[in-house]
């Protein structure tokens, strides 16, 4: 009877520390099975989203920020995280007091500050200029705008070397340079002429510059602290964006100890237009024309159905669905008339915020404006050409109508009689 009563004081006691310690892969929004990458992509997006610098005054995010800079430095390693994985916080707790390899958890700040290559902070960091931006383009086609997308792809782009931190050093020691005290520069003084002299600054010889030197050179980035690589990126296209947008990724350009990454900005473009190679993609709206959130299609009538109706047309929009043209029997179409088609057009796109609204945007679609264009027949047999023209003289003399006469143009005088001599 102790025992069991033992057994629930013990549970009793140990649950809420248990559950107060919420689980890293929680945290990340990820599973045990993810891949570093994925804990990469998910620190990235998630510190980002809740940095004190973006979130001032709110005490939630600021510890959100804290608990995502925890989680990634111990699911980051593959040693925290097996010890993790099997022991949970107390191990990883045990490991850090007196482990095989035991070492403080990480200043939050300065995670984020060597993940992105700044300070900690957004912005200018103290001591660190800010790193260029980097422009990509990123052809669609209109479909895509039309329905949105997901994408994915591969961009070259310098890093900070993750083996050694950004130091450049397999053991993550530098030493600071006895010669020009860490400053990179020197000065020298040359004679000029007896009693004359002349400094001149320069780079130290001793440390070519760098103000640091290390005794082991990393052996991924060969002691250069940063590395190439091609990035993985992911952006998502809002239904009814426009070619041109630019999607900013704040800090996400290329990465140096001793600048402030720049901004990744990529910019969309509209791929011409080129029939698709499954069903799905095969659609009439493929050839649709843009301008603005509205679209434009030319349909082509014959003769018979632009004068006498009694038509109708099924055309496949960008995402499948179907929009119906039609006349009823004696609905003339004249030649170049443009027929409206409400809210058929591009999908409504805003680049504010989604809570921001105003009652003086437009937040409607756009519309689908028809051009009918008339294909008249090359030429008639002889039968068919006496037929009509037998029909439009009776309807000339009825109803006819002189074009020369309305148009407003001077009418020329008739041309007078001539000698037969």
């Amino acid at each position: 009877m102790r025992l069991i009563q033992f057994v629930f004081l013990v549970v009793f006691v140990l649950l809420p520390l248990v559950l107060a310690a919420e689980d890293y892969y929680k945290i990340l929004g990820l599973d045990k099975s993810a891949s570093e990458r994925d804990i990469k992509r998910a620190y990235r997006t998630l510190s980002k989203k809740f940095h004190p610098d973006k979130n001032p005054g709110d005490e939630t995010a600021q510890k959100k920020f804290v608990e995502i800079a925890e989680a990634y430095d111990v699911l980051s390693t593959s040693t925290t995280r097996k010890i993790y994985d099997q022991y949970g916080h107390e191990g990883v707790e045990e490991h850090r007091q007196g482990g095989t390899a035991g070492r403080p958890a990480h200043d939050p700040f300065d995670l984020f500050s060597r993940f992105f290559g700044g300070g900690g902070h957004f912005g200018h960091a103290p001591g660190h200029r800010r790193g260029p931006d980097m422009e990509f383009r990123v052809g669609i086609p209109l479909r895509d705008f039309y329905t949105g997308r997901d994408l994915r792809f591969s961009i070259e782009k310098q890093q900070i070397c993750e083996a050694c931190e950004g130091t450049g050093s397999a053991d993550r020691e530098v030493i600071t340079c006895d010669k020009c005290h860490g400053r990179g520069m020197v000065i020298q003084k040359h004679m000029l002429a007896p009693g004359m002299f002349q400094q001149i600054q320069m780079p130290c010889d001793k440390c070519r510059g760098q103000g640091k030197s290390i005794k082991k050179p990393c052996h991924v980035c060969e002691g250069h602290r940063v590395v190439r690589n091609d990035v993985e990126t992911f952006v998502t296209v809002e239904p009814g964006m426009d070619k041109g947008t630019r999607i900013v990724f704040e800090n996400e350009a290329e990465e140096s100890p001793d600048w402030v990454a720049g901004d990744l900005i990529l910019i969309l473009e509209e791929k011409e237009a080129e029939l698709g190679s499954t069903d799905e993609q095969r659609t009439d709206g493929t050839f649709f024309r843009r301008k603005g959130k509205d679209l434009f299609w030319k349909e082509a009538l014959s003769l018979r159905e632009a004068w006498m109706g009694d038509w109708s047309r099924n055309i496949t929009h960008l995402d499948g669905h179907v929009v119906r043209l039609r006349r009823n029997r004696g609905e003339v179409v004249q030649p170049l008339s443009v027929e409206t088609v409400k809210g058929e057009g591009m999908p409504h796109y805003s680049e504010g915020h989604l809570h921001d609204h105003s009652d003086d945007v437009d937040e409607e679609p756009g519309n689908l404006y028809i051009e009918y264009t008339v294909v008249l027949p090359d030429q008639m047999d002889s039968a068919m050409e006496k037929e009509f023209h037998s029909l439009w003289e009776k309807w000339r003399q009825k109803k006819g109508v002189d074009l020369a006469k309305d148009s407003g143009r001077p009418v020329p005088p008739p041309e007078p009689a001539r000698d037969e001599l």
